[in-house]
């Protein structure tokens, strides 16, 4: 079982990458948000490994906690590596938490592929995994995201409002998040 790959970029799409490891060159799908989070030279992904009848195919993450949400996500019924790659550009794990927390409906619907009855069967079958999720996820970003969550719930925002807001915001630290989301939700 293939768990990881550290090499050299041999050819990039937004979808997937080219990896030369030590004279063999793998193809590794990627989602959108590690697409645009390569580094230029060496890289090192941690892998989710699938072995069908007909291929083998790996898919490559360059942050556990999207690794973790993708094998997560492809034990659900219904849910294959193509839509749980769809979900995985769609958010990144800190704000697919967030729309677990909030059972956002629409949230999960946005994804491509993703209908009503399949939007719902995800959000049961990941009740809970948002804490899960979110401790996995411990860069200062998404710490300051979570602290302007909470201090907006705090100011009477719905949790949906917030969610909404959040996946918009681009500021680095909490009072920053804080003052973009509050524009937006007063706009």
């Amino acid at each position: 079982m293939i768990v990881g790959l550290k090499g050299n970029i041999e050819y990039k799409e937004p979808t997937f990458i080219h990896i030369e490891a030590k004279g063999v060159i793998y193809e590794v799908f990627i989602s959108l948000h590690t697409f645009s989070a390569l580094p230029s030279g060496e890289l090192k992904l941690f892998i989710s490994q699938i072995i069908r009848e007909d291929a083998q195919l790996l898919y490559g993450f360059l942050e556990m906690s999207e690794k973790k949400l993708f094998q997560r996500l492809i034990k659900i019924n219904g849910v294959g590596p193509k839509v749980a790659m769809a979900i995985c550009s769609t958010y990144t794990p800190s704000q697919f938490a967030t729309v677990i927390n909030n059972k956002d409906m629409n949230g999960v619907k946005k994804v491509p592929g993703i209908g009503p009855k399949s939007a719902g069967r995800i959000l049961v079958e990941l009740n809970g995994f948002d804490v899960e999720l979110l401790s996995s996820t411990d860069s200062p970003k998404t710490q300051s995201f979570n602290e302007a969550s909470e201090a907006l719930e705090s100011l009477g925002f719905t949790k949906a409002k917030i969610s909404k807001a959040l996946g918009l915001c681009t500021g680095e630290d909490t009072a920053s998040i804080v003052k973009e989301a509050l524009r937006l939700l007063s706009a």
